[in-house]
């Protein structure tokens, strides 16, 4: 079970902290903070660039944790806050079929994230070396992970709508 659960961590992990590093870097073919904001922007988003950064940190960091076994919970709200804006505000209108630019993808790994937060990480795990595996873990974990991710992708989704401001980031 801990090999199937260190395998999974790692291909979702490893997953999403490349598609961060497309967002954050422009690594892999990604266009970096100014390019996805101004892909933010055209979806309504106000301050593009900085929500572009965030989801990309969300990507990143949540992905590294998460392959790396470190604070899987929160790792995992942080993919579900980022998968249900992907499914809103893009996916939703394409049905579920990814093939028909739907939402299957996005789902699958929102589900998978909140069930490694509920499952735990597994032994081989930076959670388990530090003796935290048991007490961030467990049904409870995996629905915390899901209504954090919930009500923070509600608050991205109705506030942090509306009229783009611009896609500068300001300092």
């Amino acid at each position: 079970m801990d090999e199937g659960l260190l395998l999974l961590r790692l291909l979702l992990g490893l997953t999403m902290a490349a598609h961060g590093s497309q967002k954050l870097f422009g690594l892999f073919g990604g266009y970096g903070p100014q390019g996805t904001g101004s892909y933010f922007a055209s979806l309504g988003y106000r301050s593009p660039v900085v929500v572009a950064v965030l989801a990309g940190l969300a990507e990143f960091l949540g992905g590294l944790a998460l392959a790396a076994g470190f604070l899987v919970p929160l790792a995992a709200a942080g993919i579900v806050v980022v998968m249900l804006n992907a499914i809103e505000s893009v996916k939703f209108k394409g049905g579920f079929f990814a093939g028909n630019g739907g939402y299957e993808f996005e789902l699958l790994i929102l589900g998978t994230a909140v069930a490694l937060a509920a499952t735990g990480p597994g032994r081989y795990s930076l959670d388990r070396a530090i003796g935290w595996d048991d007490e961030l873990s467990g049904i409870a974990w995996g629905a915390a992970a899901l209504a954090a991710g919930i009500v923070i992708a509600f608050f991205t989704m109705t506030w942090g709508r509306g009229e783009p401001e611009s896609t500068e980031l300001s300092t």
